[in-house]
């Protein structure tokens, strides 16, 4: 079984503050242009934690691809119980209706938020159940992803585990194509 994992940014590390900015819809181009070469390469599963930005963005995308690719499936493993607790109400029933059309989700941590370590101990589990990482990260700007990002790279050195990544110029490379194929040449 083919499981991949995402990760990323969460929206405001990126200067997004509406689910409908322009700049998200140049990044869910971009991962889907991954996750259909995962599809084509065997991806079954896709993990992610929940997290707003990336994760959630690529959640999305995946529920369009599976009415092409109906076998795909998406699991939801957050790092600790009622993870949306103090998100605002549009953010938790955006949340909640991701959760609704996903095909497997549970809490790794059964209690609320304690500490740190409920993250680590996501990471360690994600990289030990997938077979790879596609992140939308940039090493020019850290953020939440950063941990994620160091734990993969130094799990790659004695594991067999793939890492992609799309970068800024990834995203604007997408942007720029996106943005040709409006052009009206007539």
């Amino acid at each position: 079984m083919s499981v991949w994992t995402v990760a990323g940014y969460k929206p405001y590390e990126l200067g997004i503050f509406k689910q409908n900015d322009p700049a998200v819809f140049f990044i869910k181009k971009a991962l889907e242009k991954e996750l259909l070469r995962l599809l084509d390469e065997g991806m079954e599963w896709l993990l992610i934690s929940g997290q707003l930005g990336v994760e959630c963005w690529a959640a999305e995308v995946l529920f369009q691809l599976k009415e092409e690719v109906p076998h795909v499936k998406l699991a939801v493993l957050t790092p600790f119980a009622q993870q949306q607790e103090n998100w605002k109400e549009e953010t938790q029933h955006y949340y909640e209706a991701i959760l609704a059309k996903a095909d497997f989700v549970d809490s790794i941590s059964k209690e609320p938020y304690k500490s740190p370590s409920q993250f680590r101990n996501k990471n360690q589990l994600f990289l030990r159940k997938a077979a790879g990482l596609l992140a939308i990260y940039d090493d020019e700007k850290p953020g939440s992803p950063q941990y994620l990002w160091d734990m993969a790279r130094a799990f790659q050195e004695k594991h067999p585990f793939e890492i992609r990544q799309i970068t800024f110029y990834d995203l604007q490379f997408i942007t720029e194509e996106e943005q040709l194929k409006e052009t009206d040449w007539d």
